[in-house]
């Protein structure tokens, strides 16, 4: 009679049979995509960067592409059809398009929710041949699959090389800082009083995840960007559990089985292996296309404290990517991103004349991992845009001087025209002082108001109005079309 194999090798079986069914779906994907190729767009960006309406208005103006005429296929007209595919991973989300689009183009419309969960959405293109030898090819399909996630998530990436103890210190160190005082003084006076080394116990380690998620939503609402574990304030389905119920405590001289630094080291570890790293195994690192969307004008208007914390953030987020070139093995040894396009959101907040120092403070913020991302063969590129444009340029008289404005609906439904403030041509007069420490700009004063999206009426085949978002599809799948 056979004998039953220890636990740890029925684990082991199991694990390699998971890994060799992978192995032969990927293959058969990457078959089907040579008859009908596929290009997997990753959309992402910290929170109020826009993904929602950037998703909404990319499919609506490939749906309806009279606004698209850097597209090149589509001024080309060699686009027949464009048409709304059921997802092809069961196990994720649609996207809801419609819903929307539905806010954004109603009598009164209203900004979509934000993402706080990922969610896919397949748009294919059916499309007619180009080329010297068009007459002999018959027509194409190409499947795009917009993926749409928090960058929060991407924020929690990094954590995989690091220690419950190194994280602990990290994070710690930086609510001490004087940018994040205020936010976290409460936290801080929490930990302050407690002990690492005593039982855990359940409902003080609540407390102690309560406070320390607080901290994390106040300094999102103060401007800052740099915060992980991300779902902890995007939880989804994991609110409550025992993987988002651990805080940082400061690592006691002998740890022992029992302590409350050691049951949080233990949940940190359990939120690595069963909250983060499937996300980077089965939706992350199937992306080769990827939208990087920066709220900048958001953080310049917060101040330097907040365009330093970006920087940092960015930074982190970044590393995350596999920057490079996918060959037909991709599908089988991982993909690459071939493509990253960082992306300045709300451009239309702006006179056109102030969107080159727009892009010139995205690149010089992103410098170091667009530098890494070409090195690596990656293709990257800056610009700024409005996935949906909510003013009209105006140039008003303001103390006797013409200045160059932008006119909207304010939040609170007047019309109003906007100044944000002069954008300085050299990016280090922005930069140099958030990374000295300042607390605000010494010779520059900017205003950011918040305007309402448009009343639109449209003509038929036209899509939503935008700026530049027919430039950035032509960078990111120009190529395939």
């Amino acid at each position: 009679m056979g004998r039953w194999a220890p636990k740890e090798v029925q684990l082991g079986i199991a694990n390699i049979a998971d890994q060799i069914a992978r192995v032969i779906d990927d293959t058969q994907a990457s078959a089907r995509e040579m008859m009908e190729p596929v290009v997997r767009l990753g959309v992402t960006g910290l929170s109020g960067a826009g993904k929602t309406v950037f998703i909404t208005s990319l499919v609506a103006n490939l749906l309806d592409r009279g606004r698209m005429p850097q597209l090149q296929a589509a001024a080309e007209g060699r686009v027949m059809a464009a048409f709304l595919q059921p997802q092809p991973d069961d196990t994720v989300p649609r996207f809801d398009y419609e819903t929307h689009l539905a806010s954004l183009t109603g009598k009164s419309p209203t900004w979509p929710s934000s993402t706080r969960s990922i969610s896919q959405l397949r748009l294919s293109l059916r499309l007619r041949p180009a080329g010297m030898l068009a007459s002999m090819r018959g027509a194409k399909t190409v499947h795009i699959d917009i993926i749409d996630y928090p960058g929060e998530w991407l924020l929690d990436l990094p954590l995989l090389s690091q220690s419950y103890a190194s994280w602990s210190e990290k994070t710690v160190q930086q609510a001490r800082s004087p940018a994040r005082a205020s936010q976290a003084e409460g936290w801080l006076a929490q930990l302050e009083g407690c002990d690492p080394t005593q039982p855990h116990d359940e409902p003080l380690a609540q407390d102690l995840a309560k406070g320390f998620t607080e901290y994390l939503a106040k300094s999102r609402a103060a401007g800052f960007s740099a915060f992980a574990p991300g779902r902890f304030l995007l939880p989804g389905d994991l609110q409550g559990s025992p993987a988002l119920t651990f805080a940082p405590l400061p690592k006691p001289d002998r740890p022992r089985n029992g302590m409350l630094y050691v049951e949080f080291e233990r949940r940190f570890e359990a939120y690595k292996k069963k909250v983060v790293k499937p996300f980077f195994r089965d939706h992350f690192s199937k992306i080769d296309r990827q939208v990087v969307l920066v709220d900048a004008l958001g953080a310049i208007n917060a101040g330097p404290q907040a365009v330093e914390d970006l920087r940092g953030a960015m930074a982190d987020v970044l590393t995350c990517f596999r920057p490079g070139k996918n060959h037909w093995l991709s599908g089988i040894m991982g993909k690459k991103v071939e493509k990253i396009l960082f992306a300045a959101t709300k451009a239309d907040h702006l006179h056109h004349s102030q969107h080159p120092q727009l892009t010139a403070f995205l690149e010089a913020l992103l410098r170091d991992a667009k530098d890494r991302a070409d090195f690596r063969g990656a293709t990257t590129q800056a610009m700024a845009i409005a996935s949906l444009r909510a003013t009209v340029e105006q140039r008003v008289n303001h103390n006797g001087s013409d200045l160059d404005c932008v006119r909207g609906i304010s939040a609170d439904g007047n019309e109003i025209a906007m100044h944000l403030g002069d954008l300085p041509d050299d990016p280090a007069h922005l930069l140099t002082p958030a990374r000295q420490g300042a607390s605000e700009w010494v010779s520059e004063d900017f205003n950011l108001t918040e305007f309402a999206p448009p009343v639109l009426t449209r003509k038929r085949g036209d899509g939503l109005p935008h700026i530049r978002l027919d430039k950035a599809a032509e960078f990111l799948i120009g190529d395939k079309l």
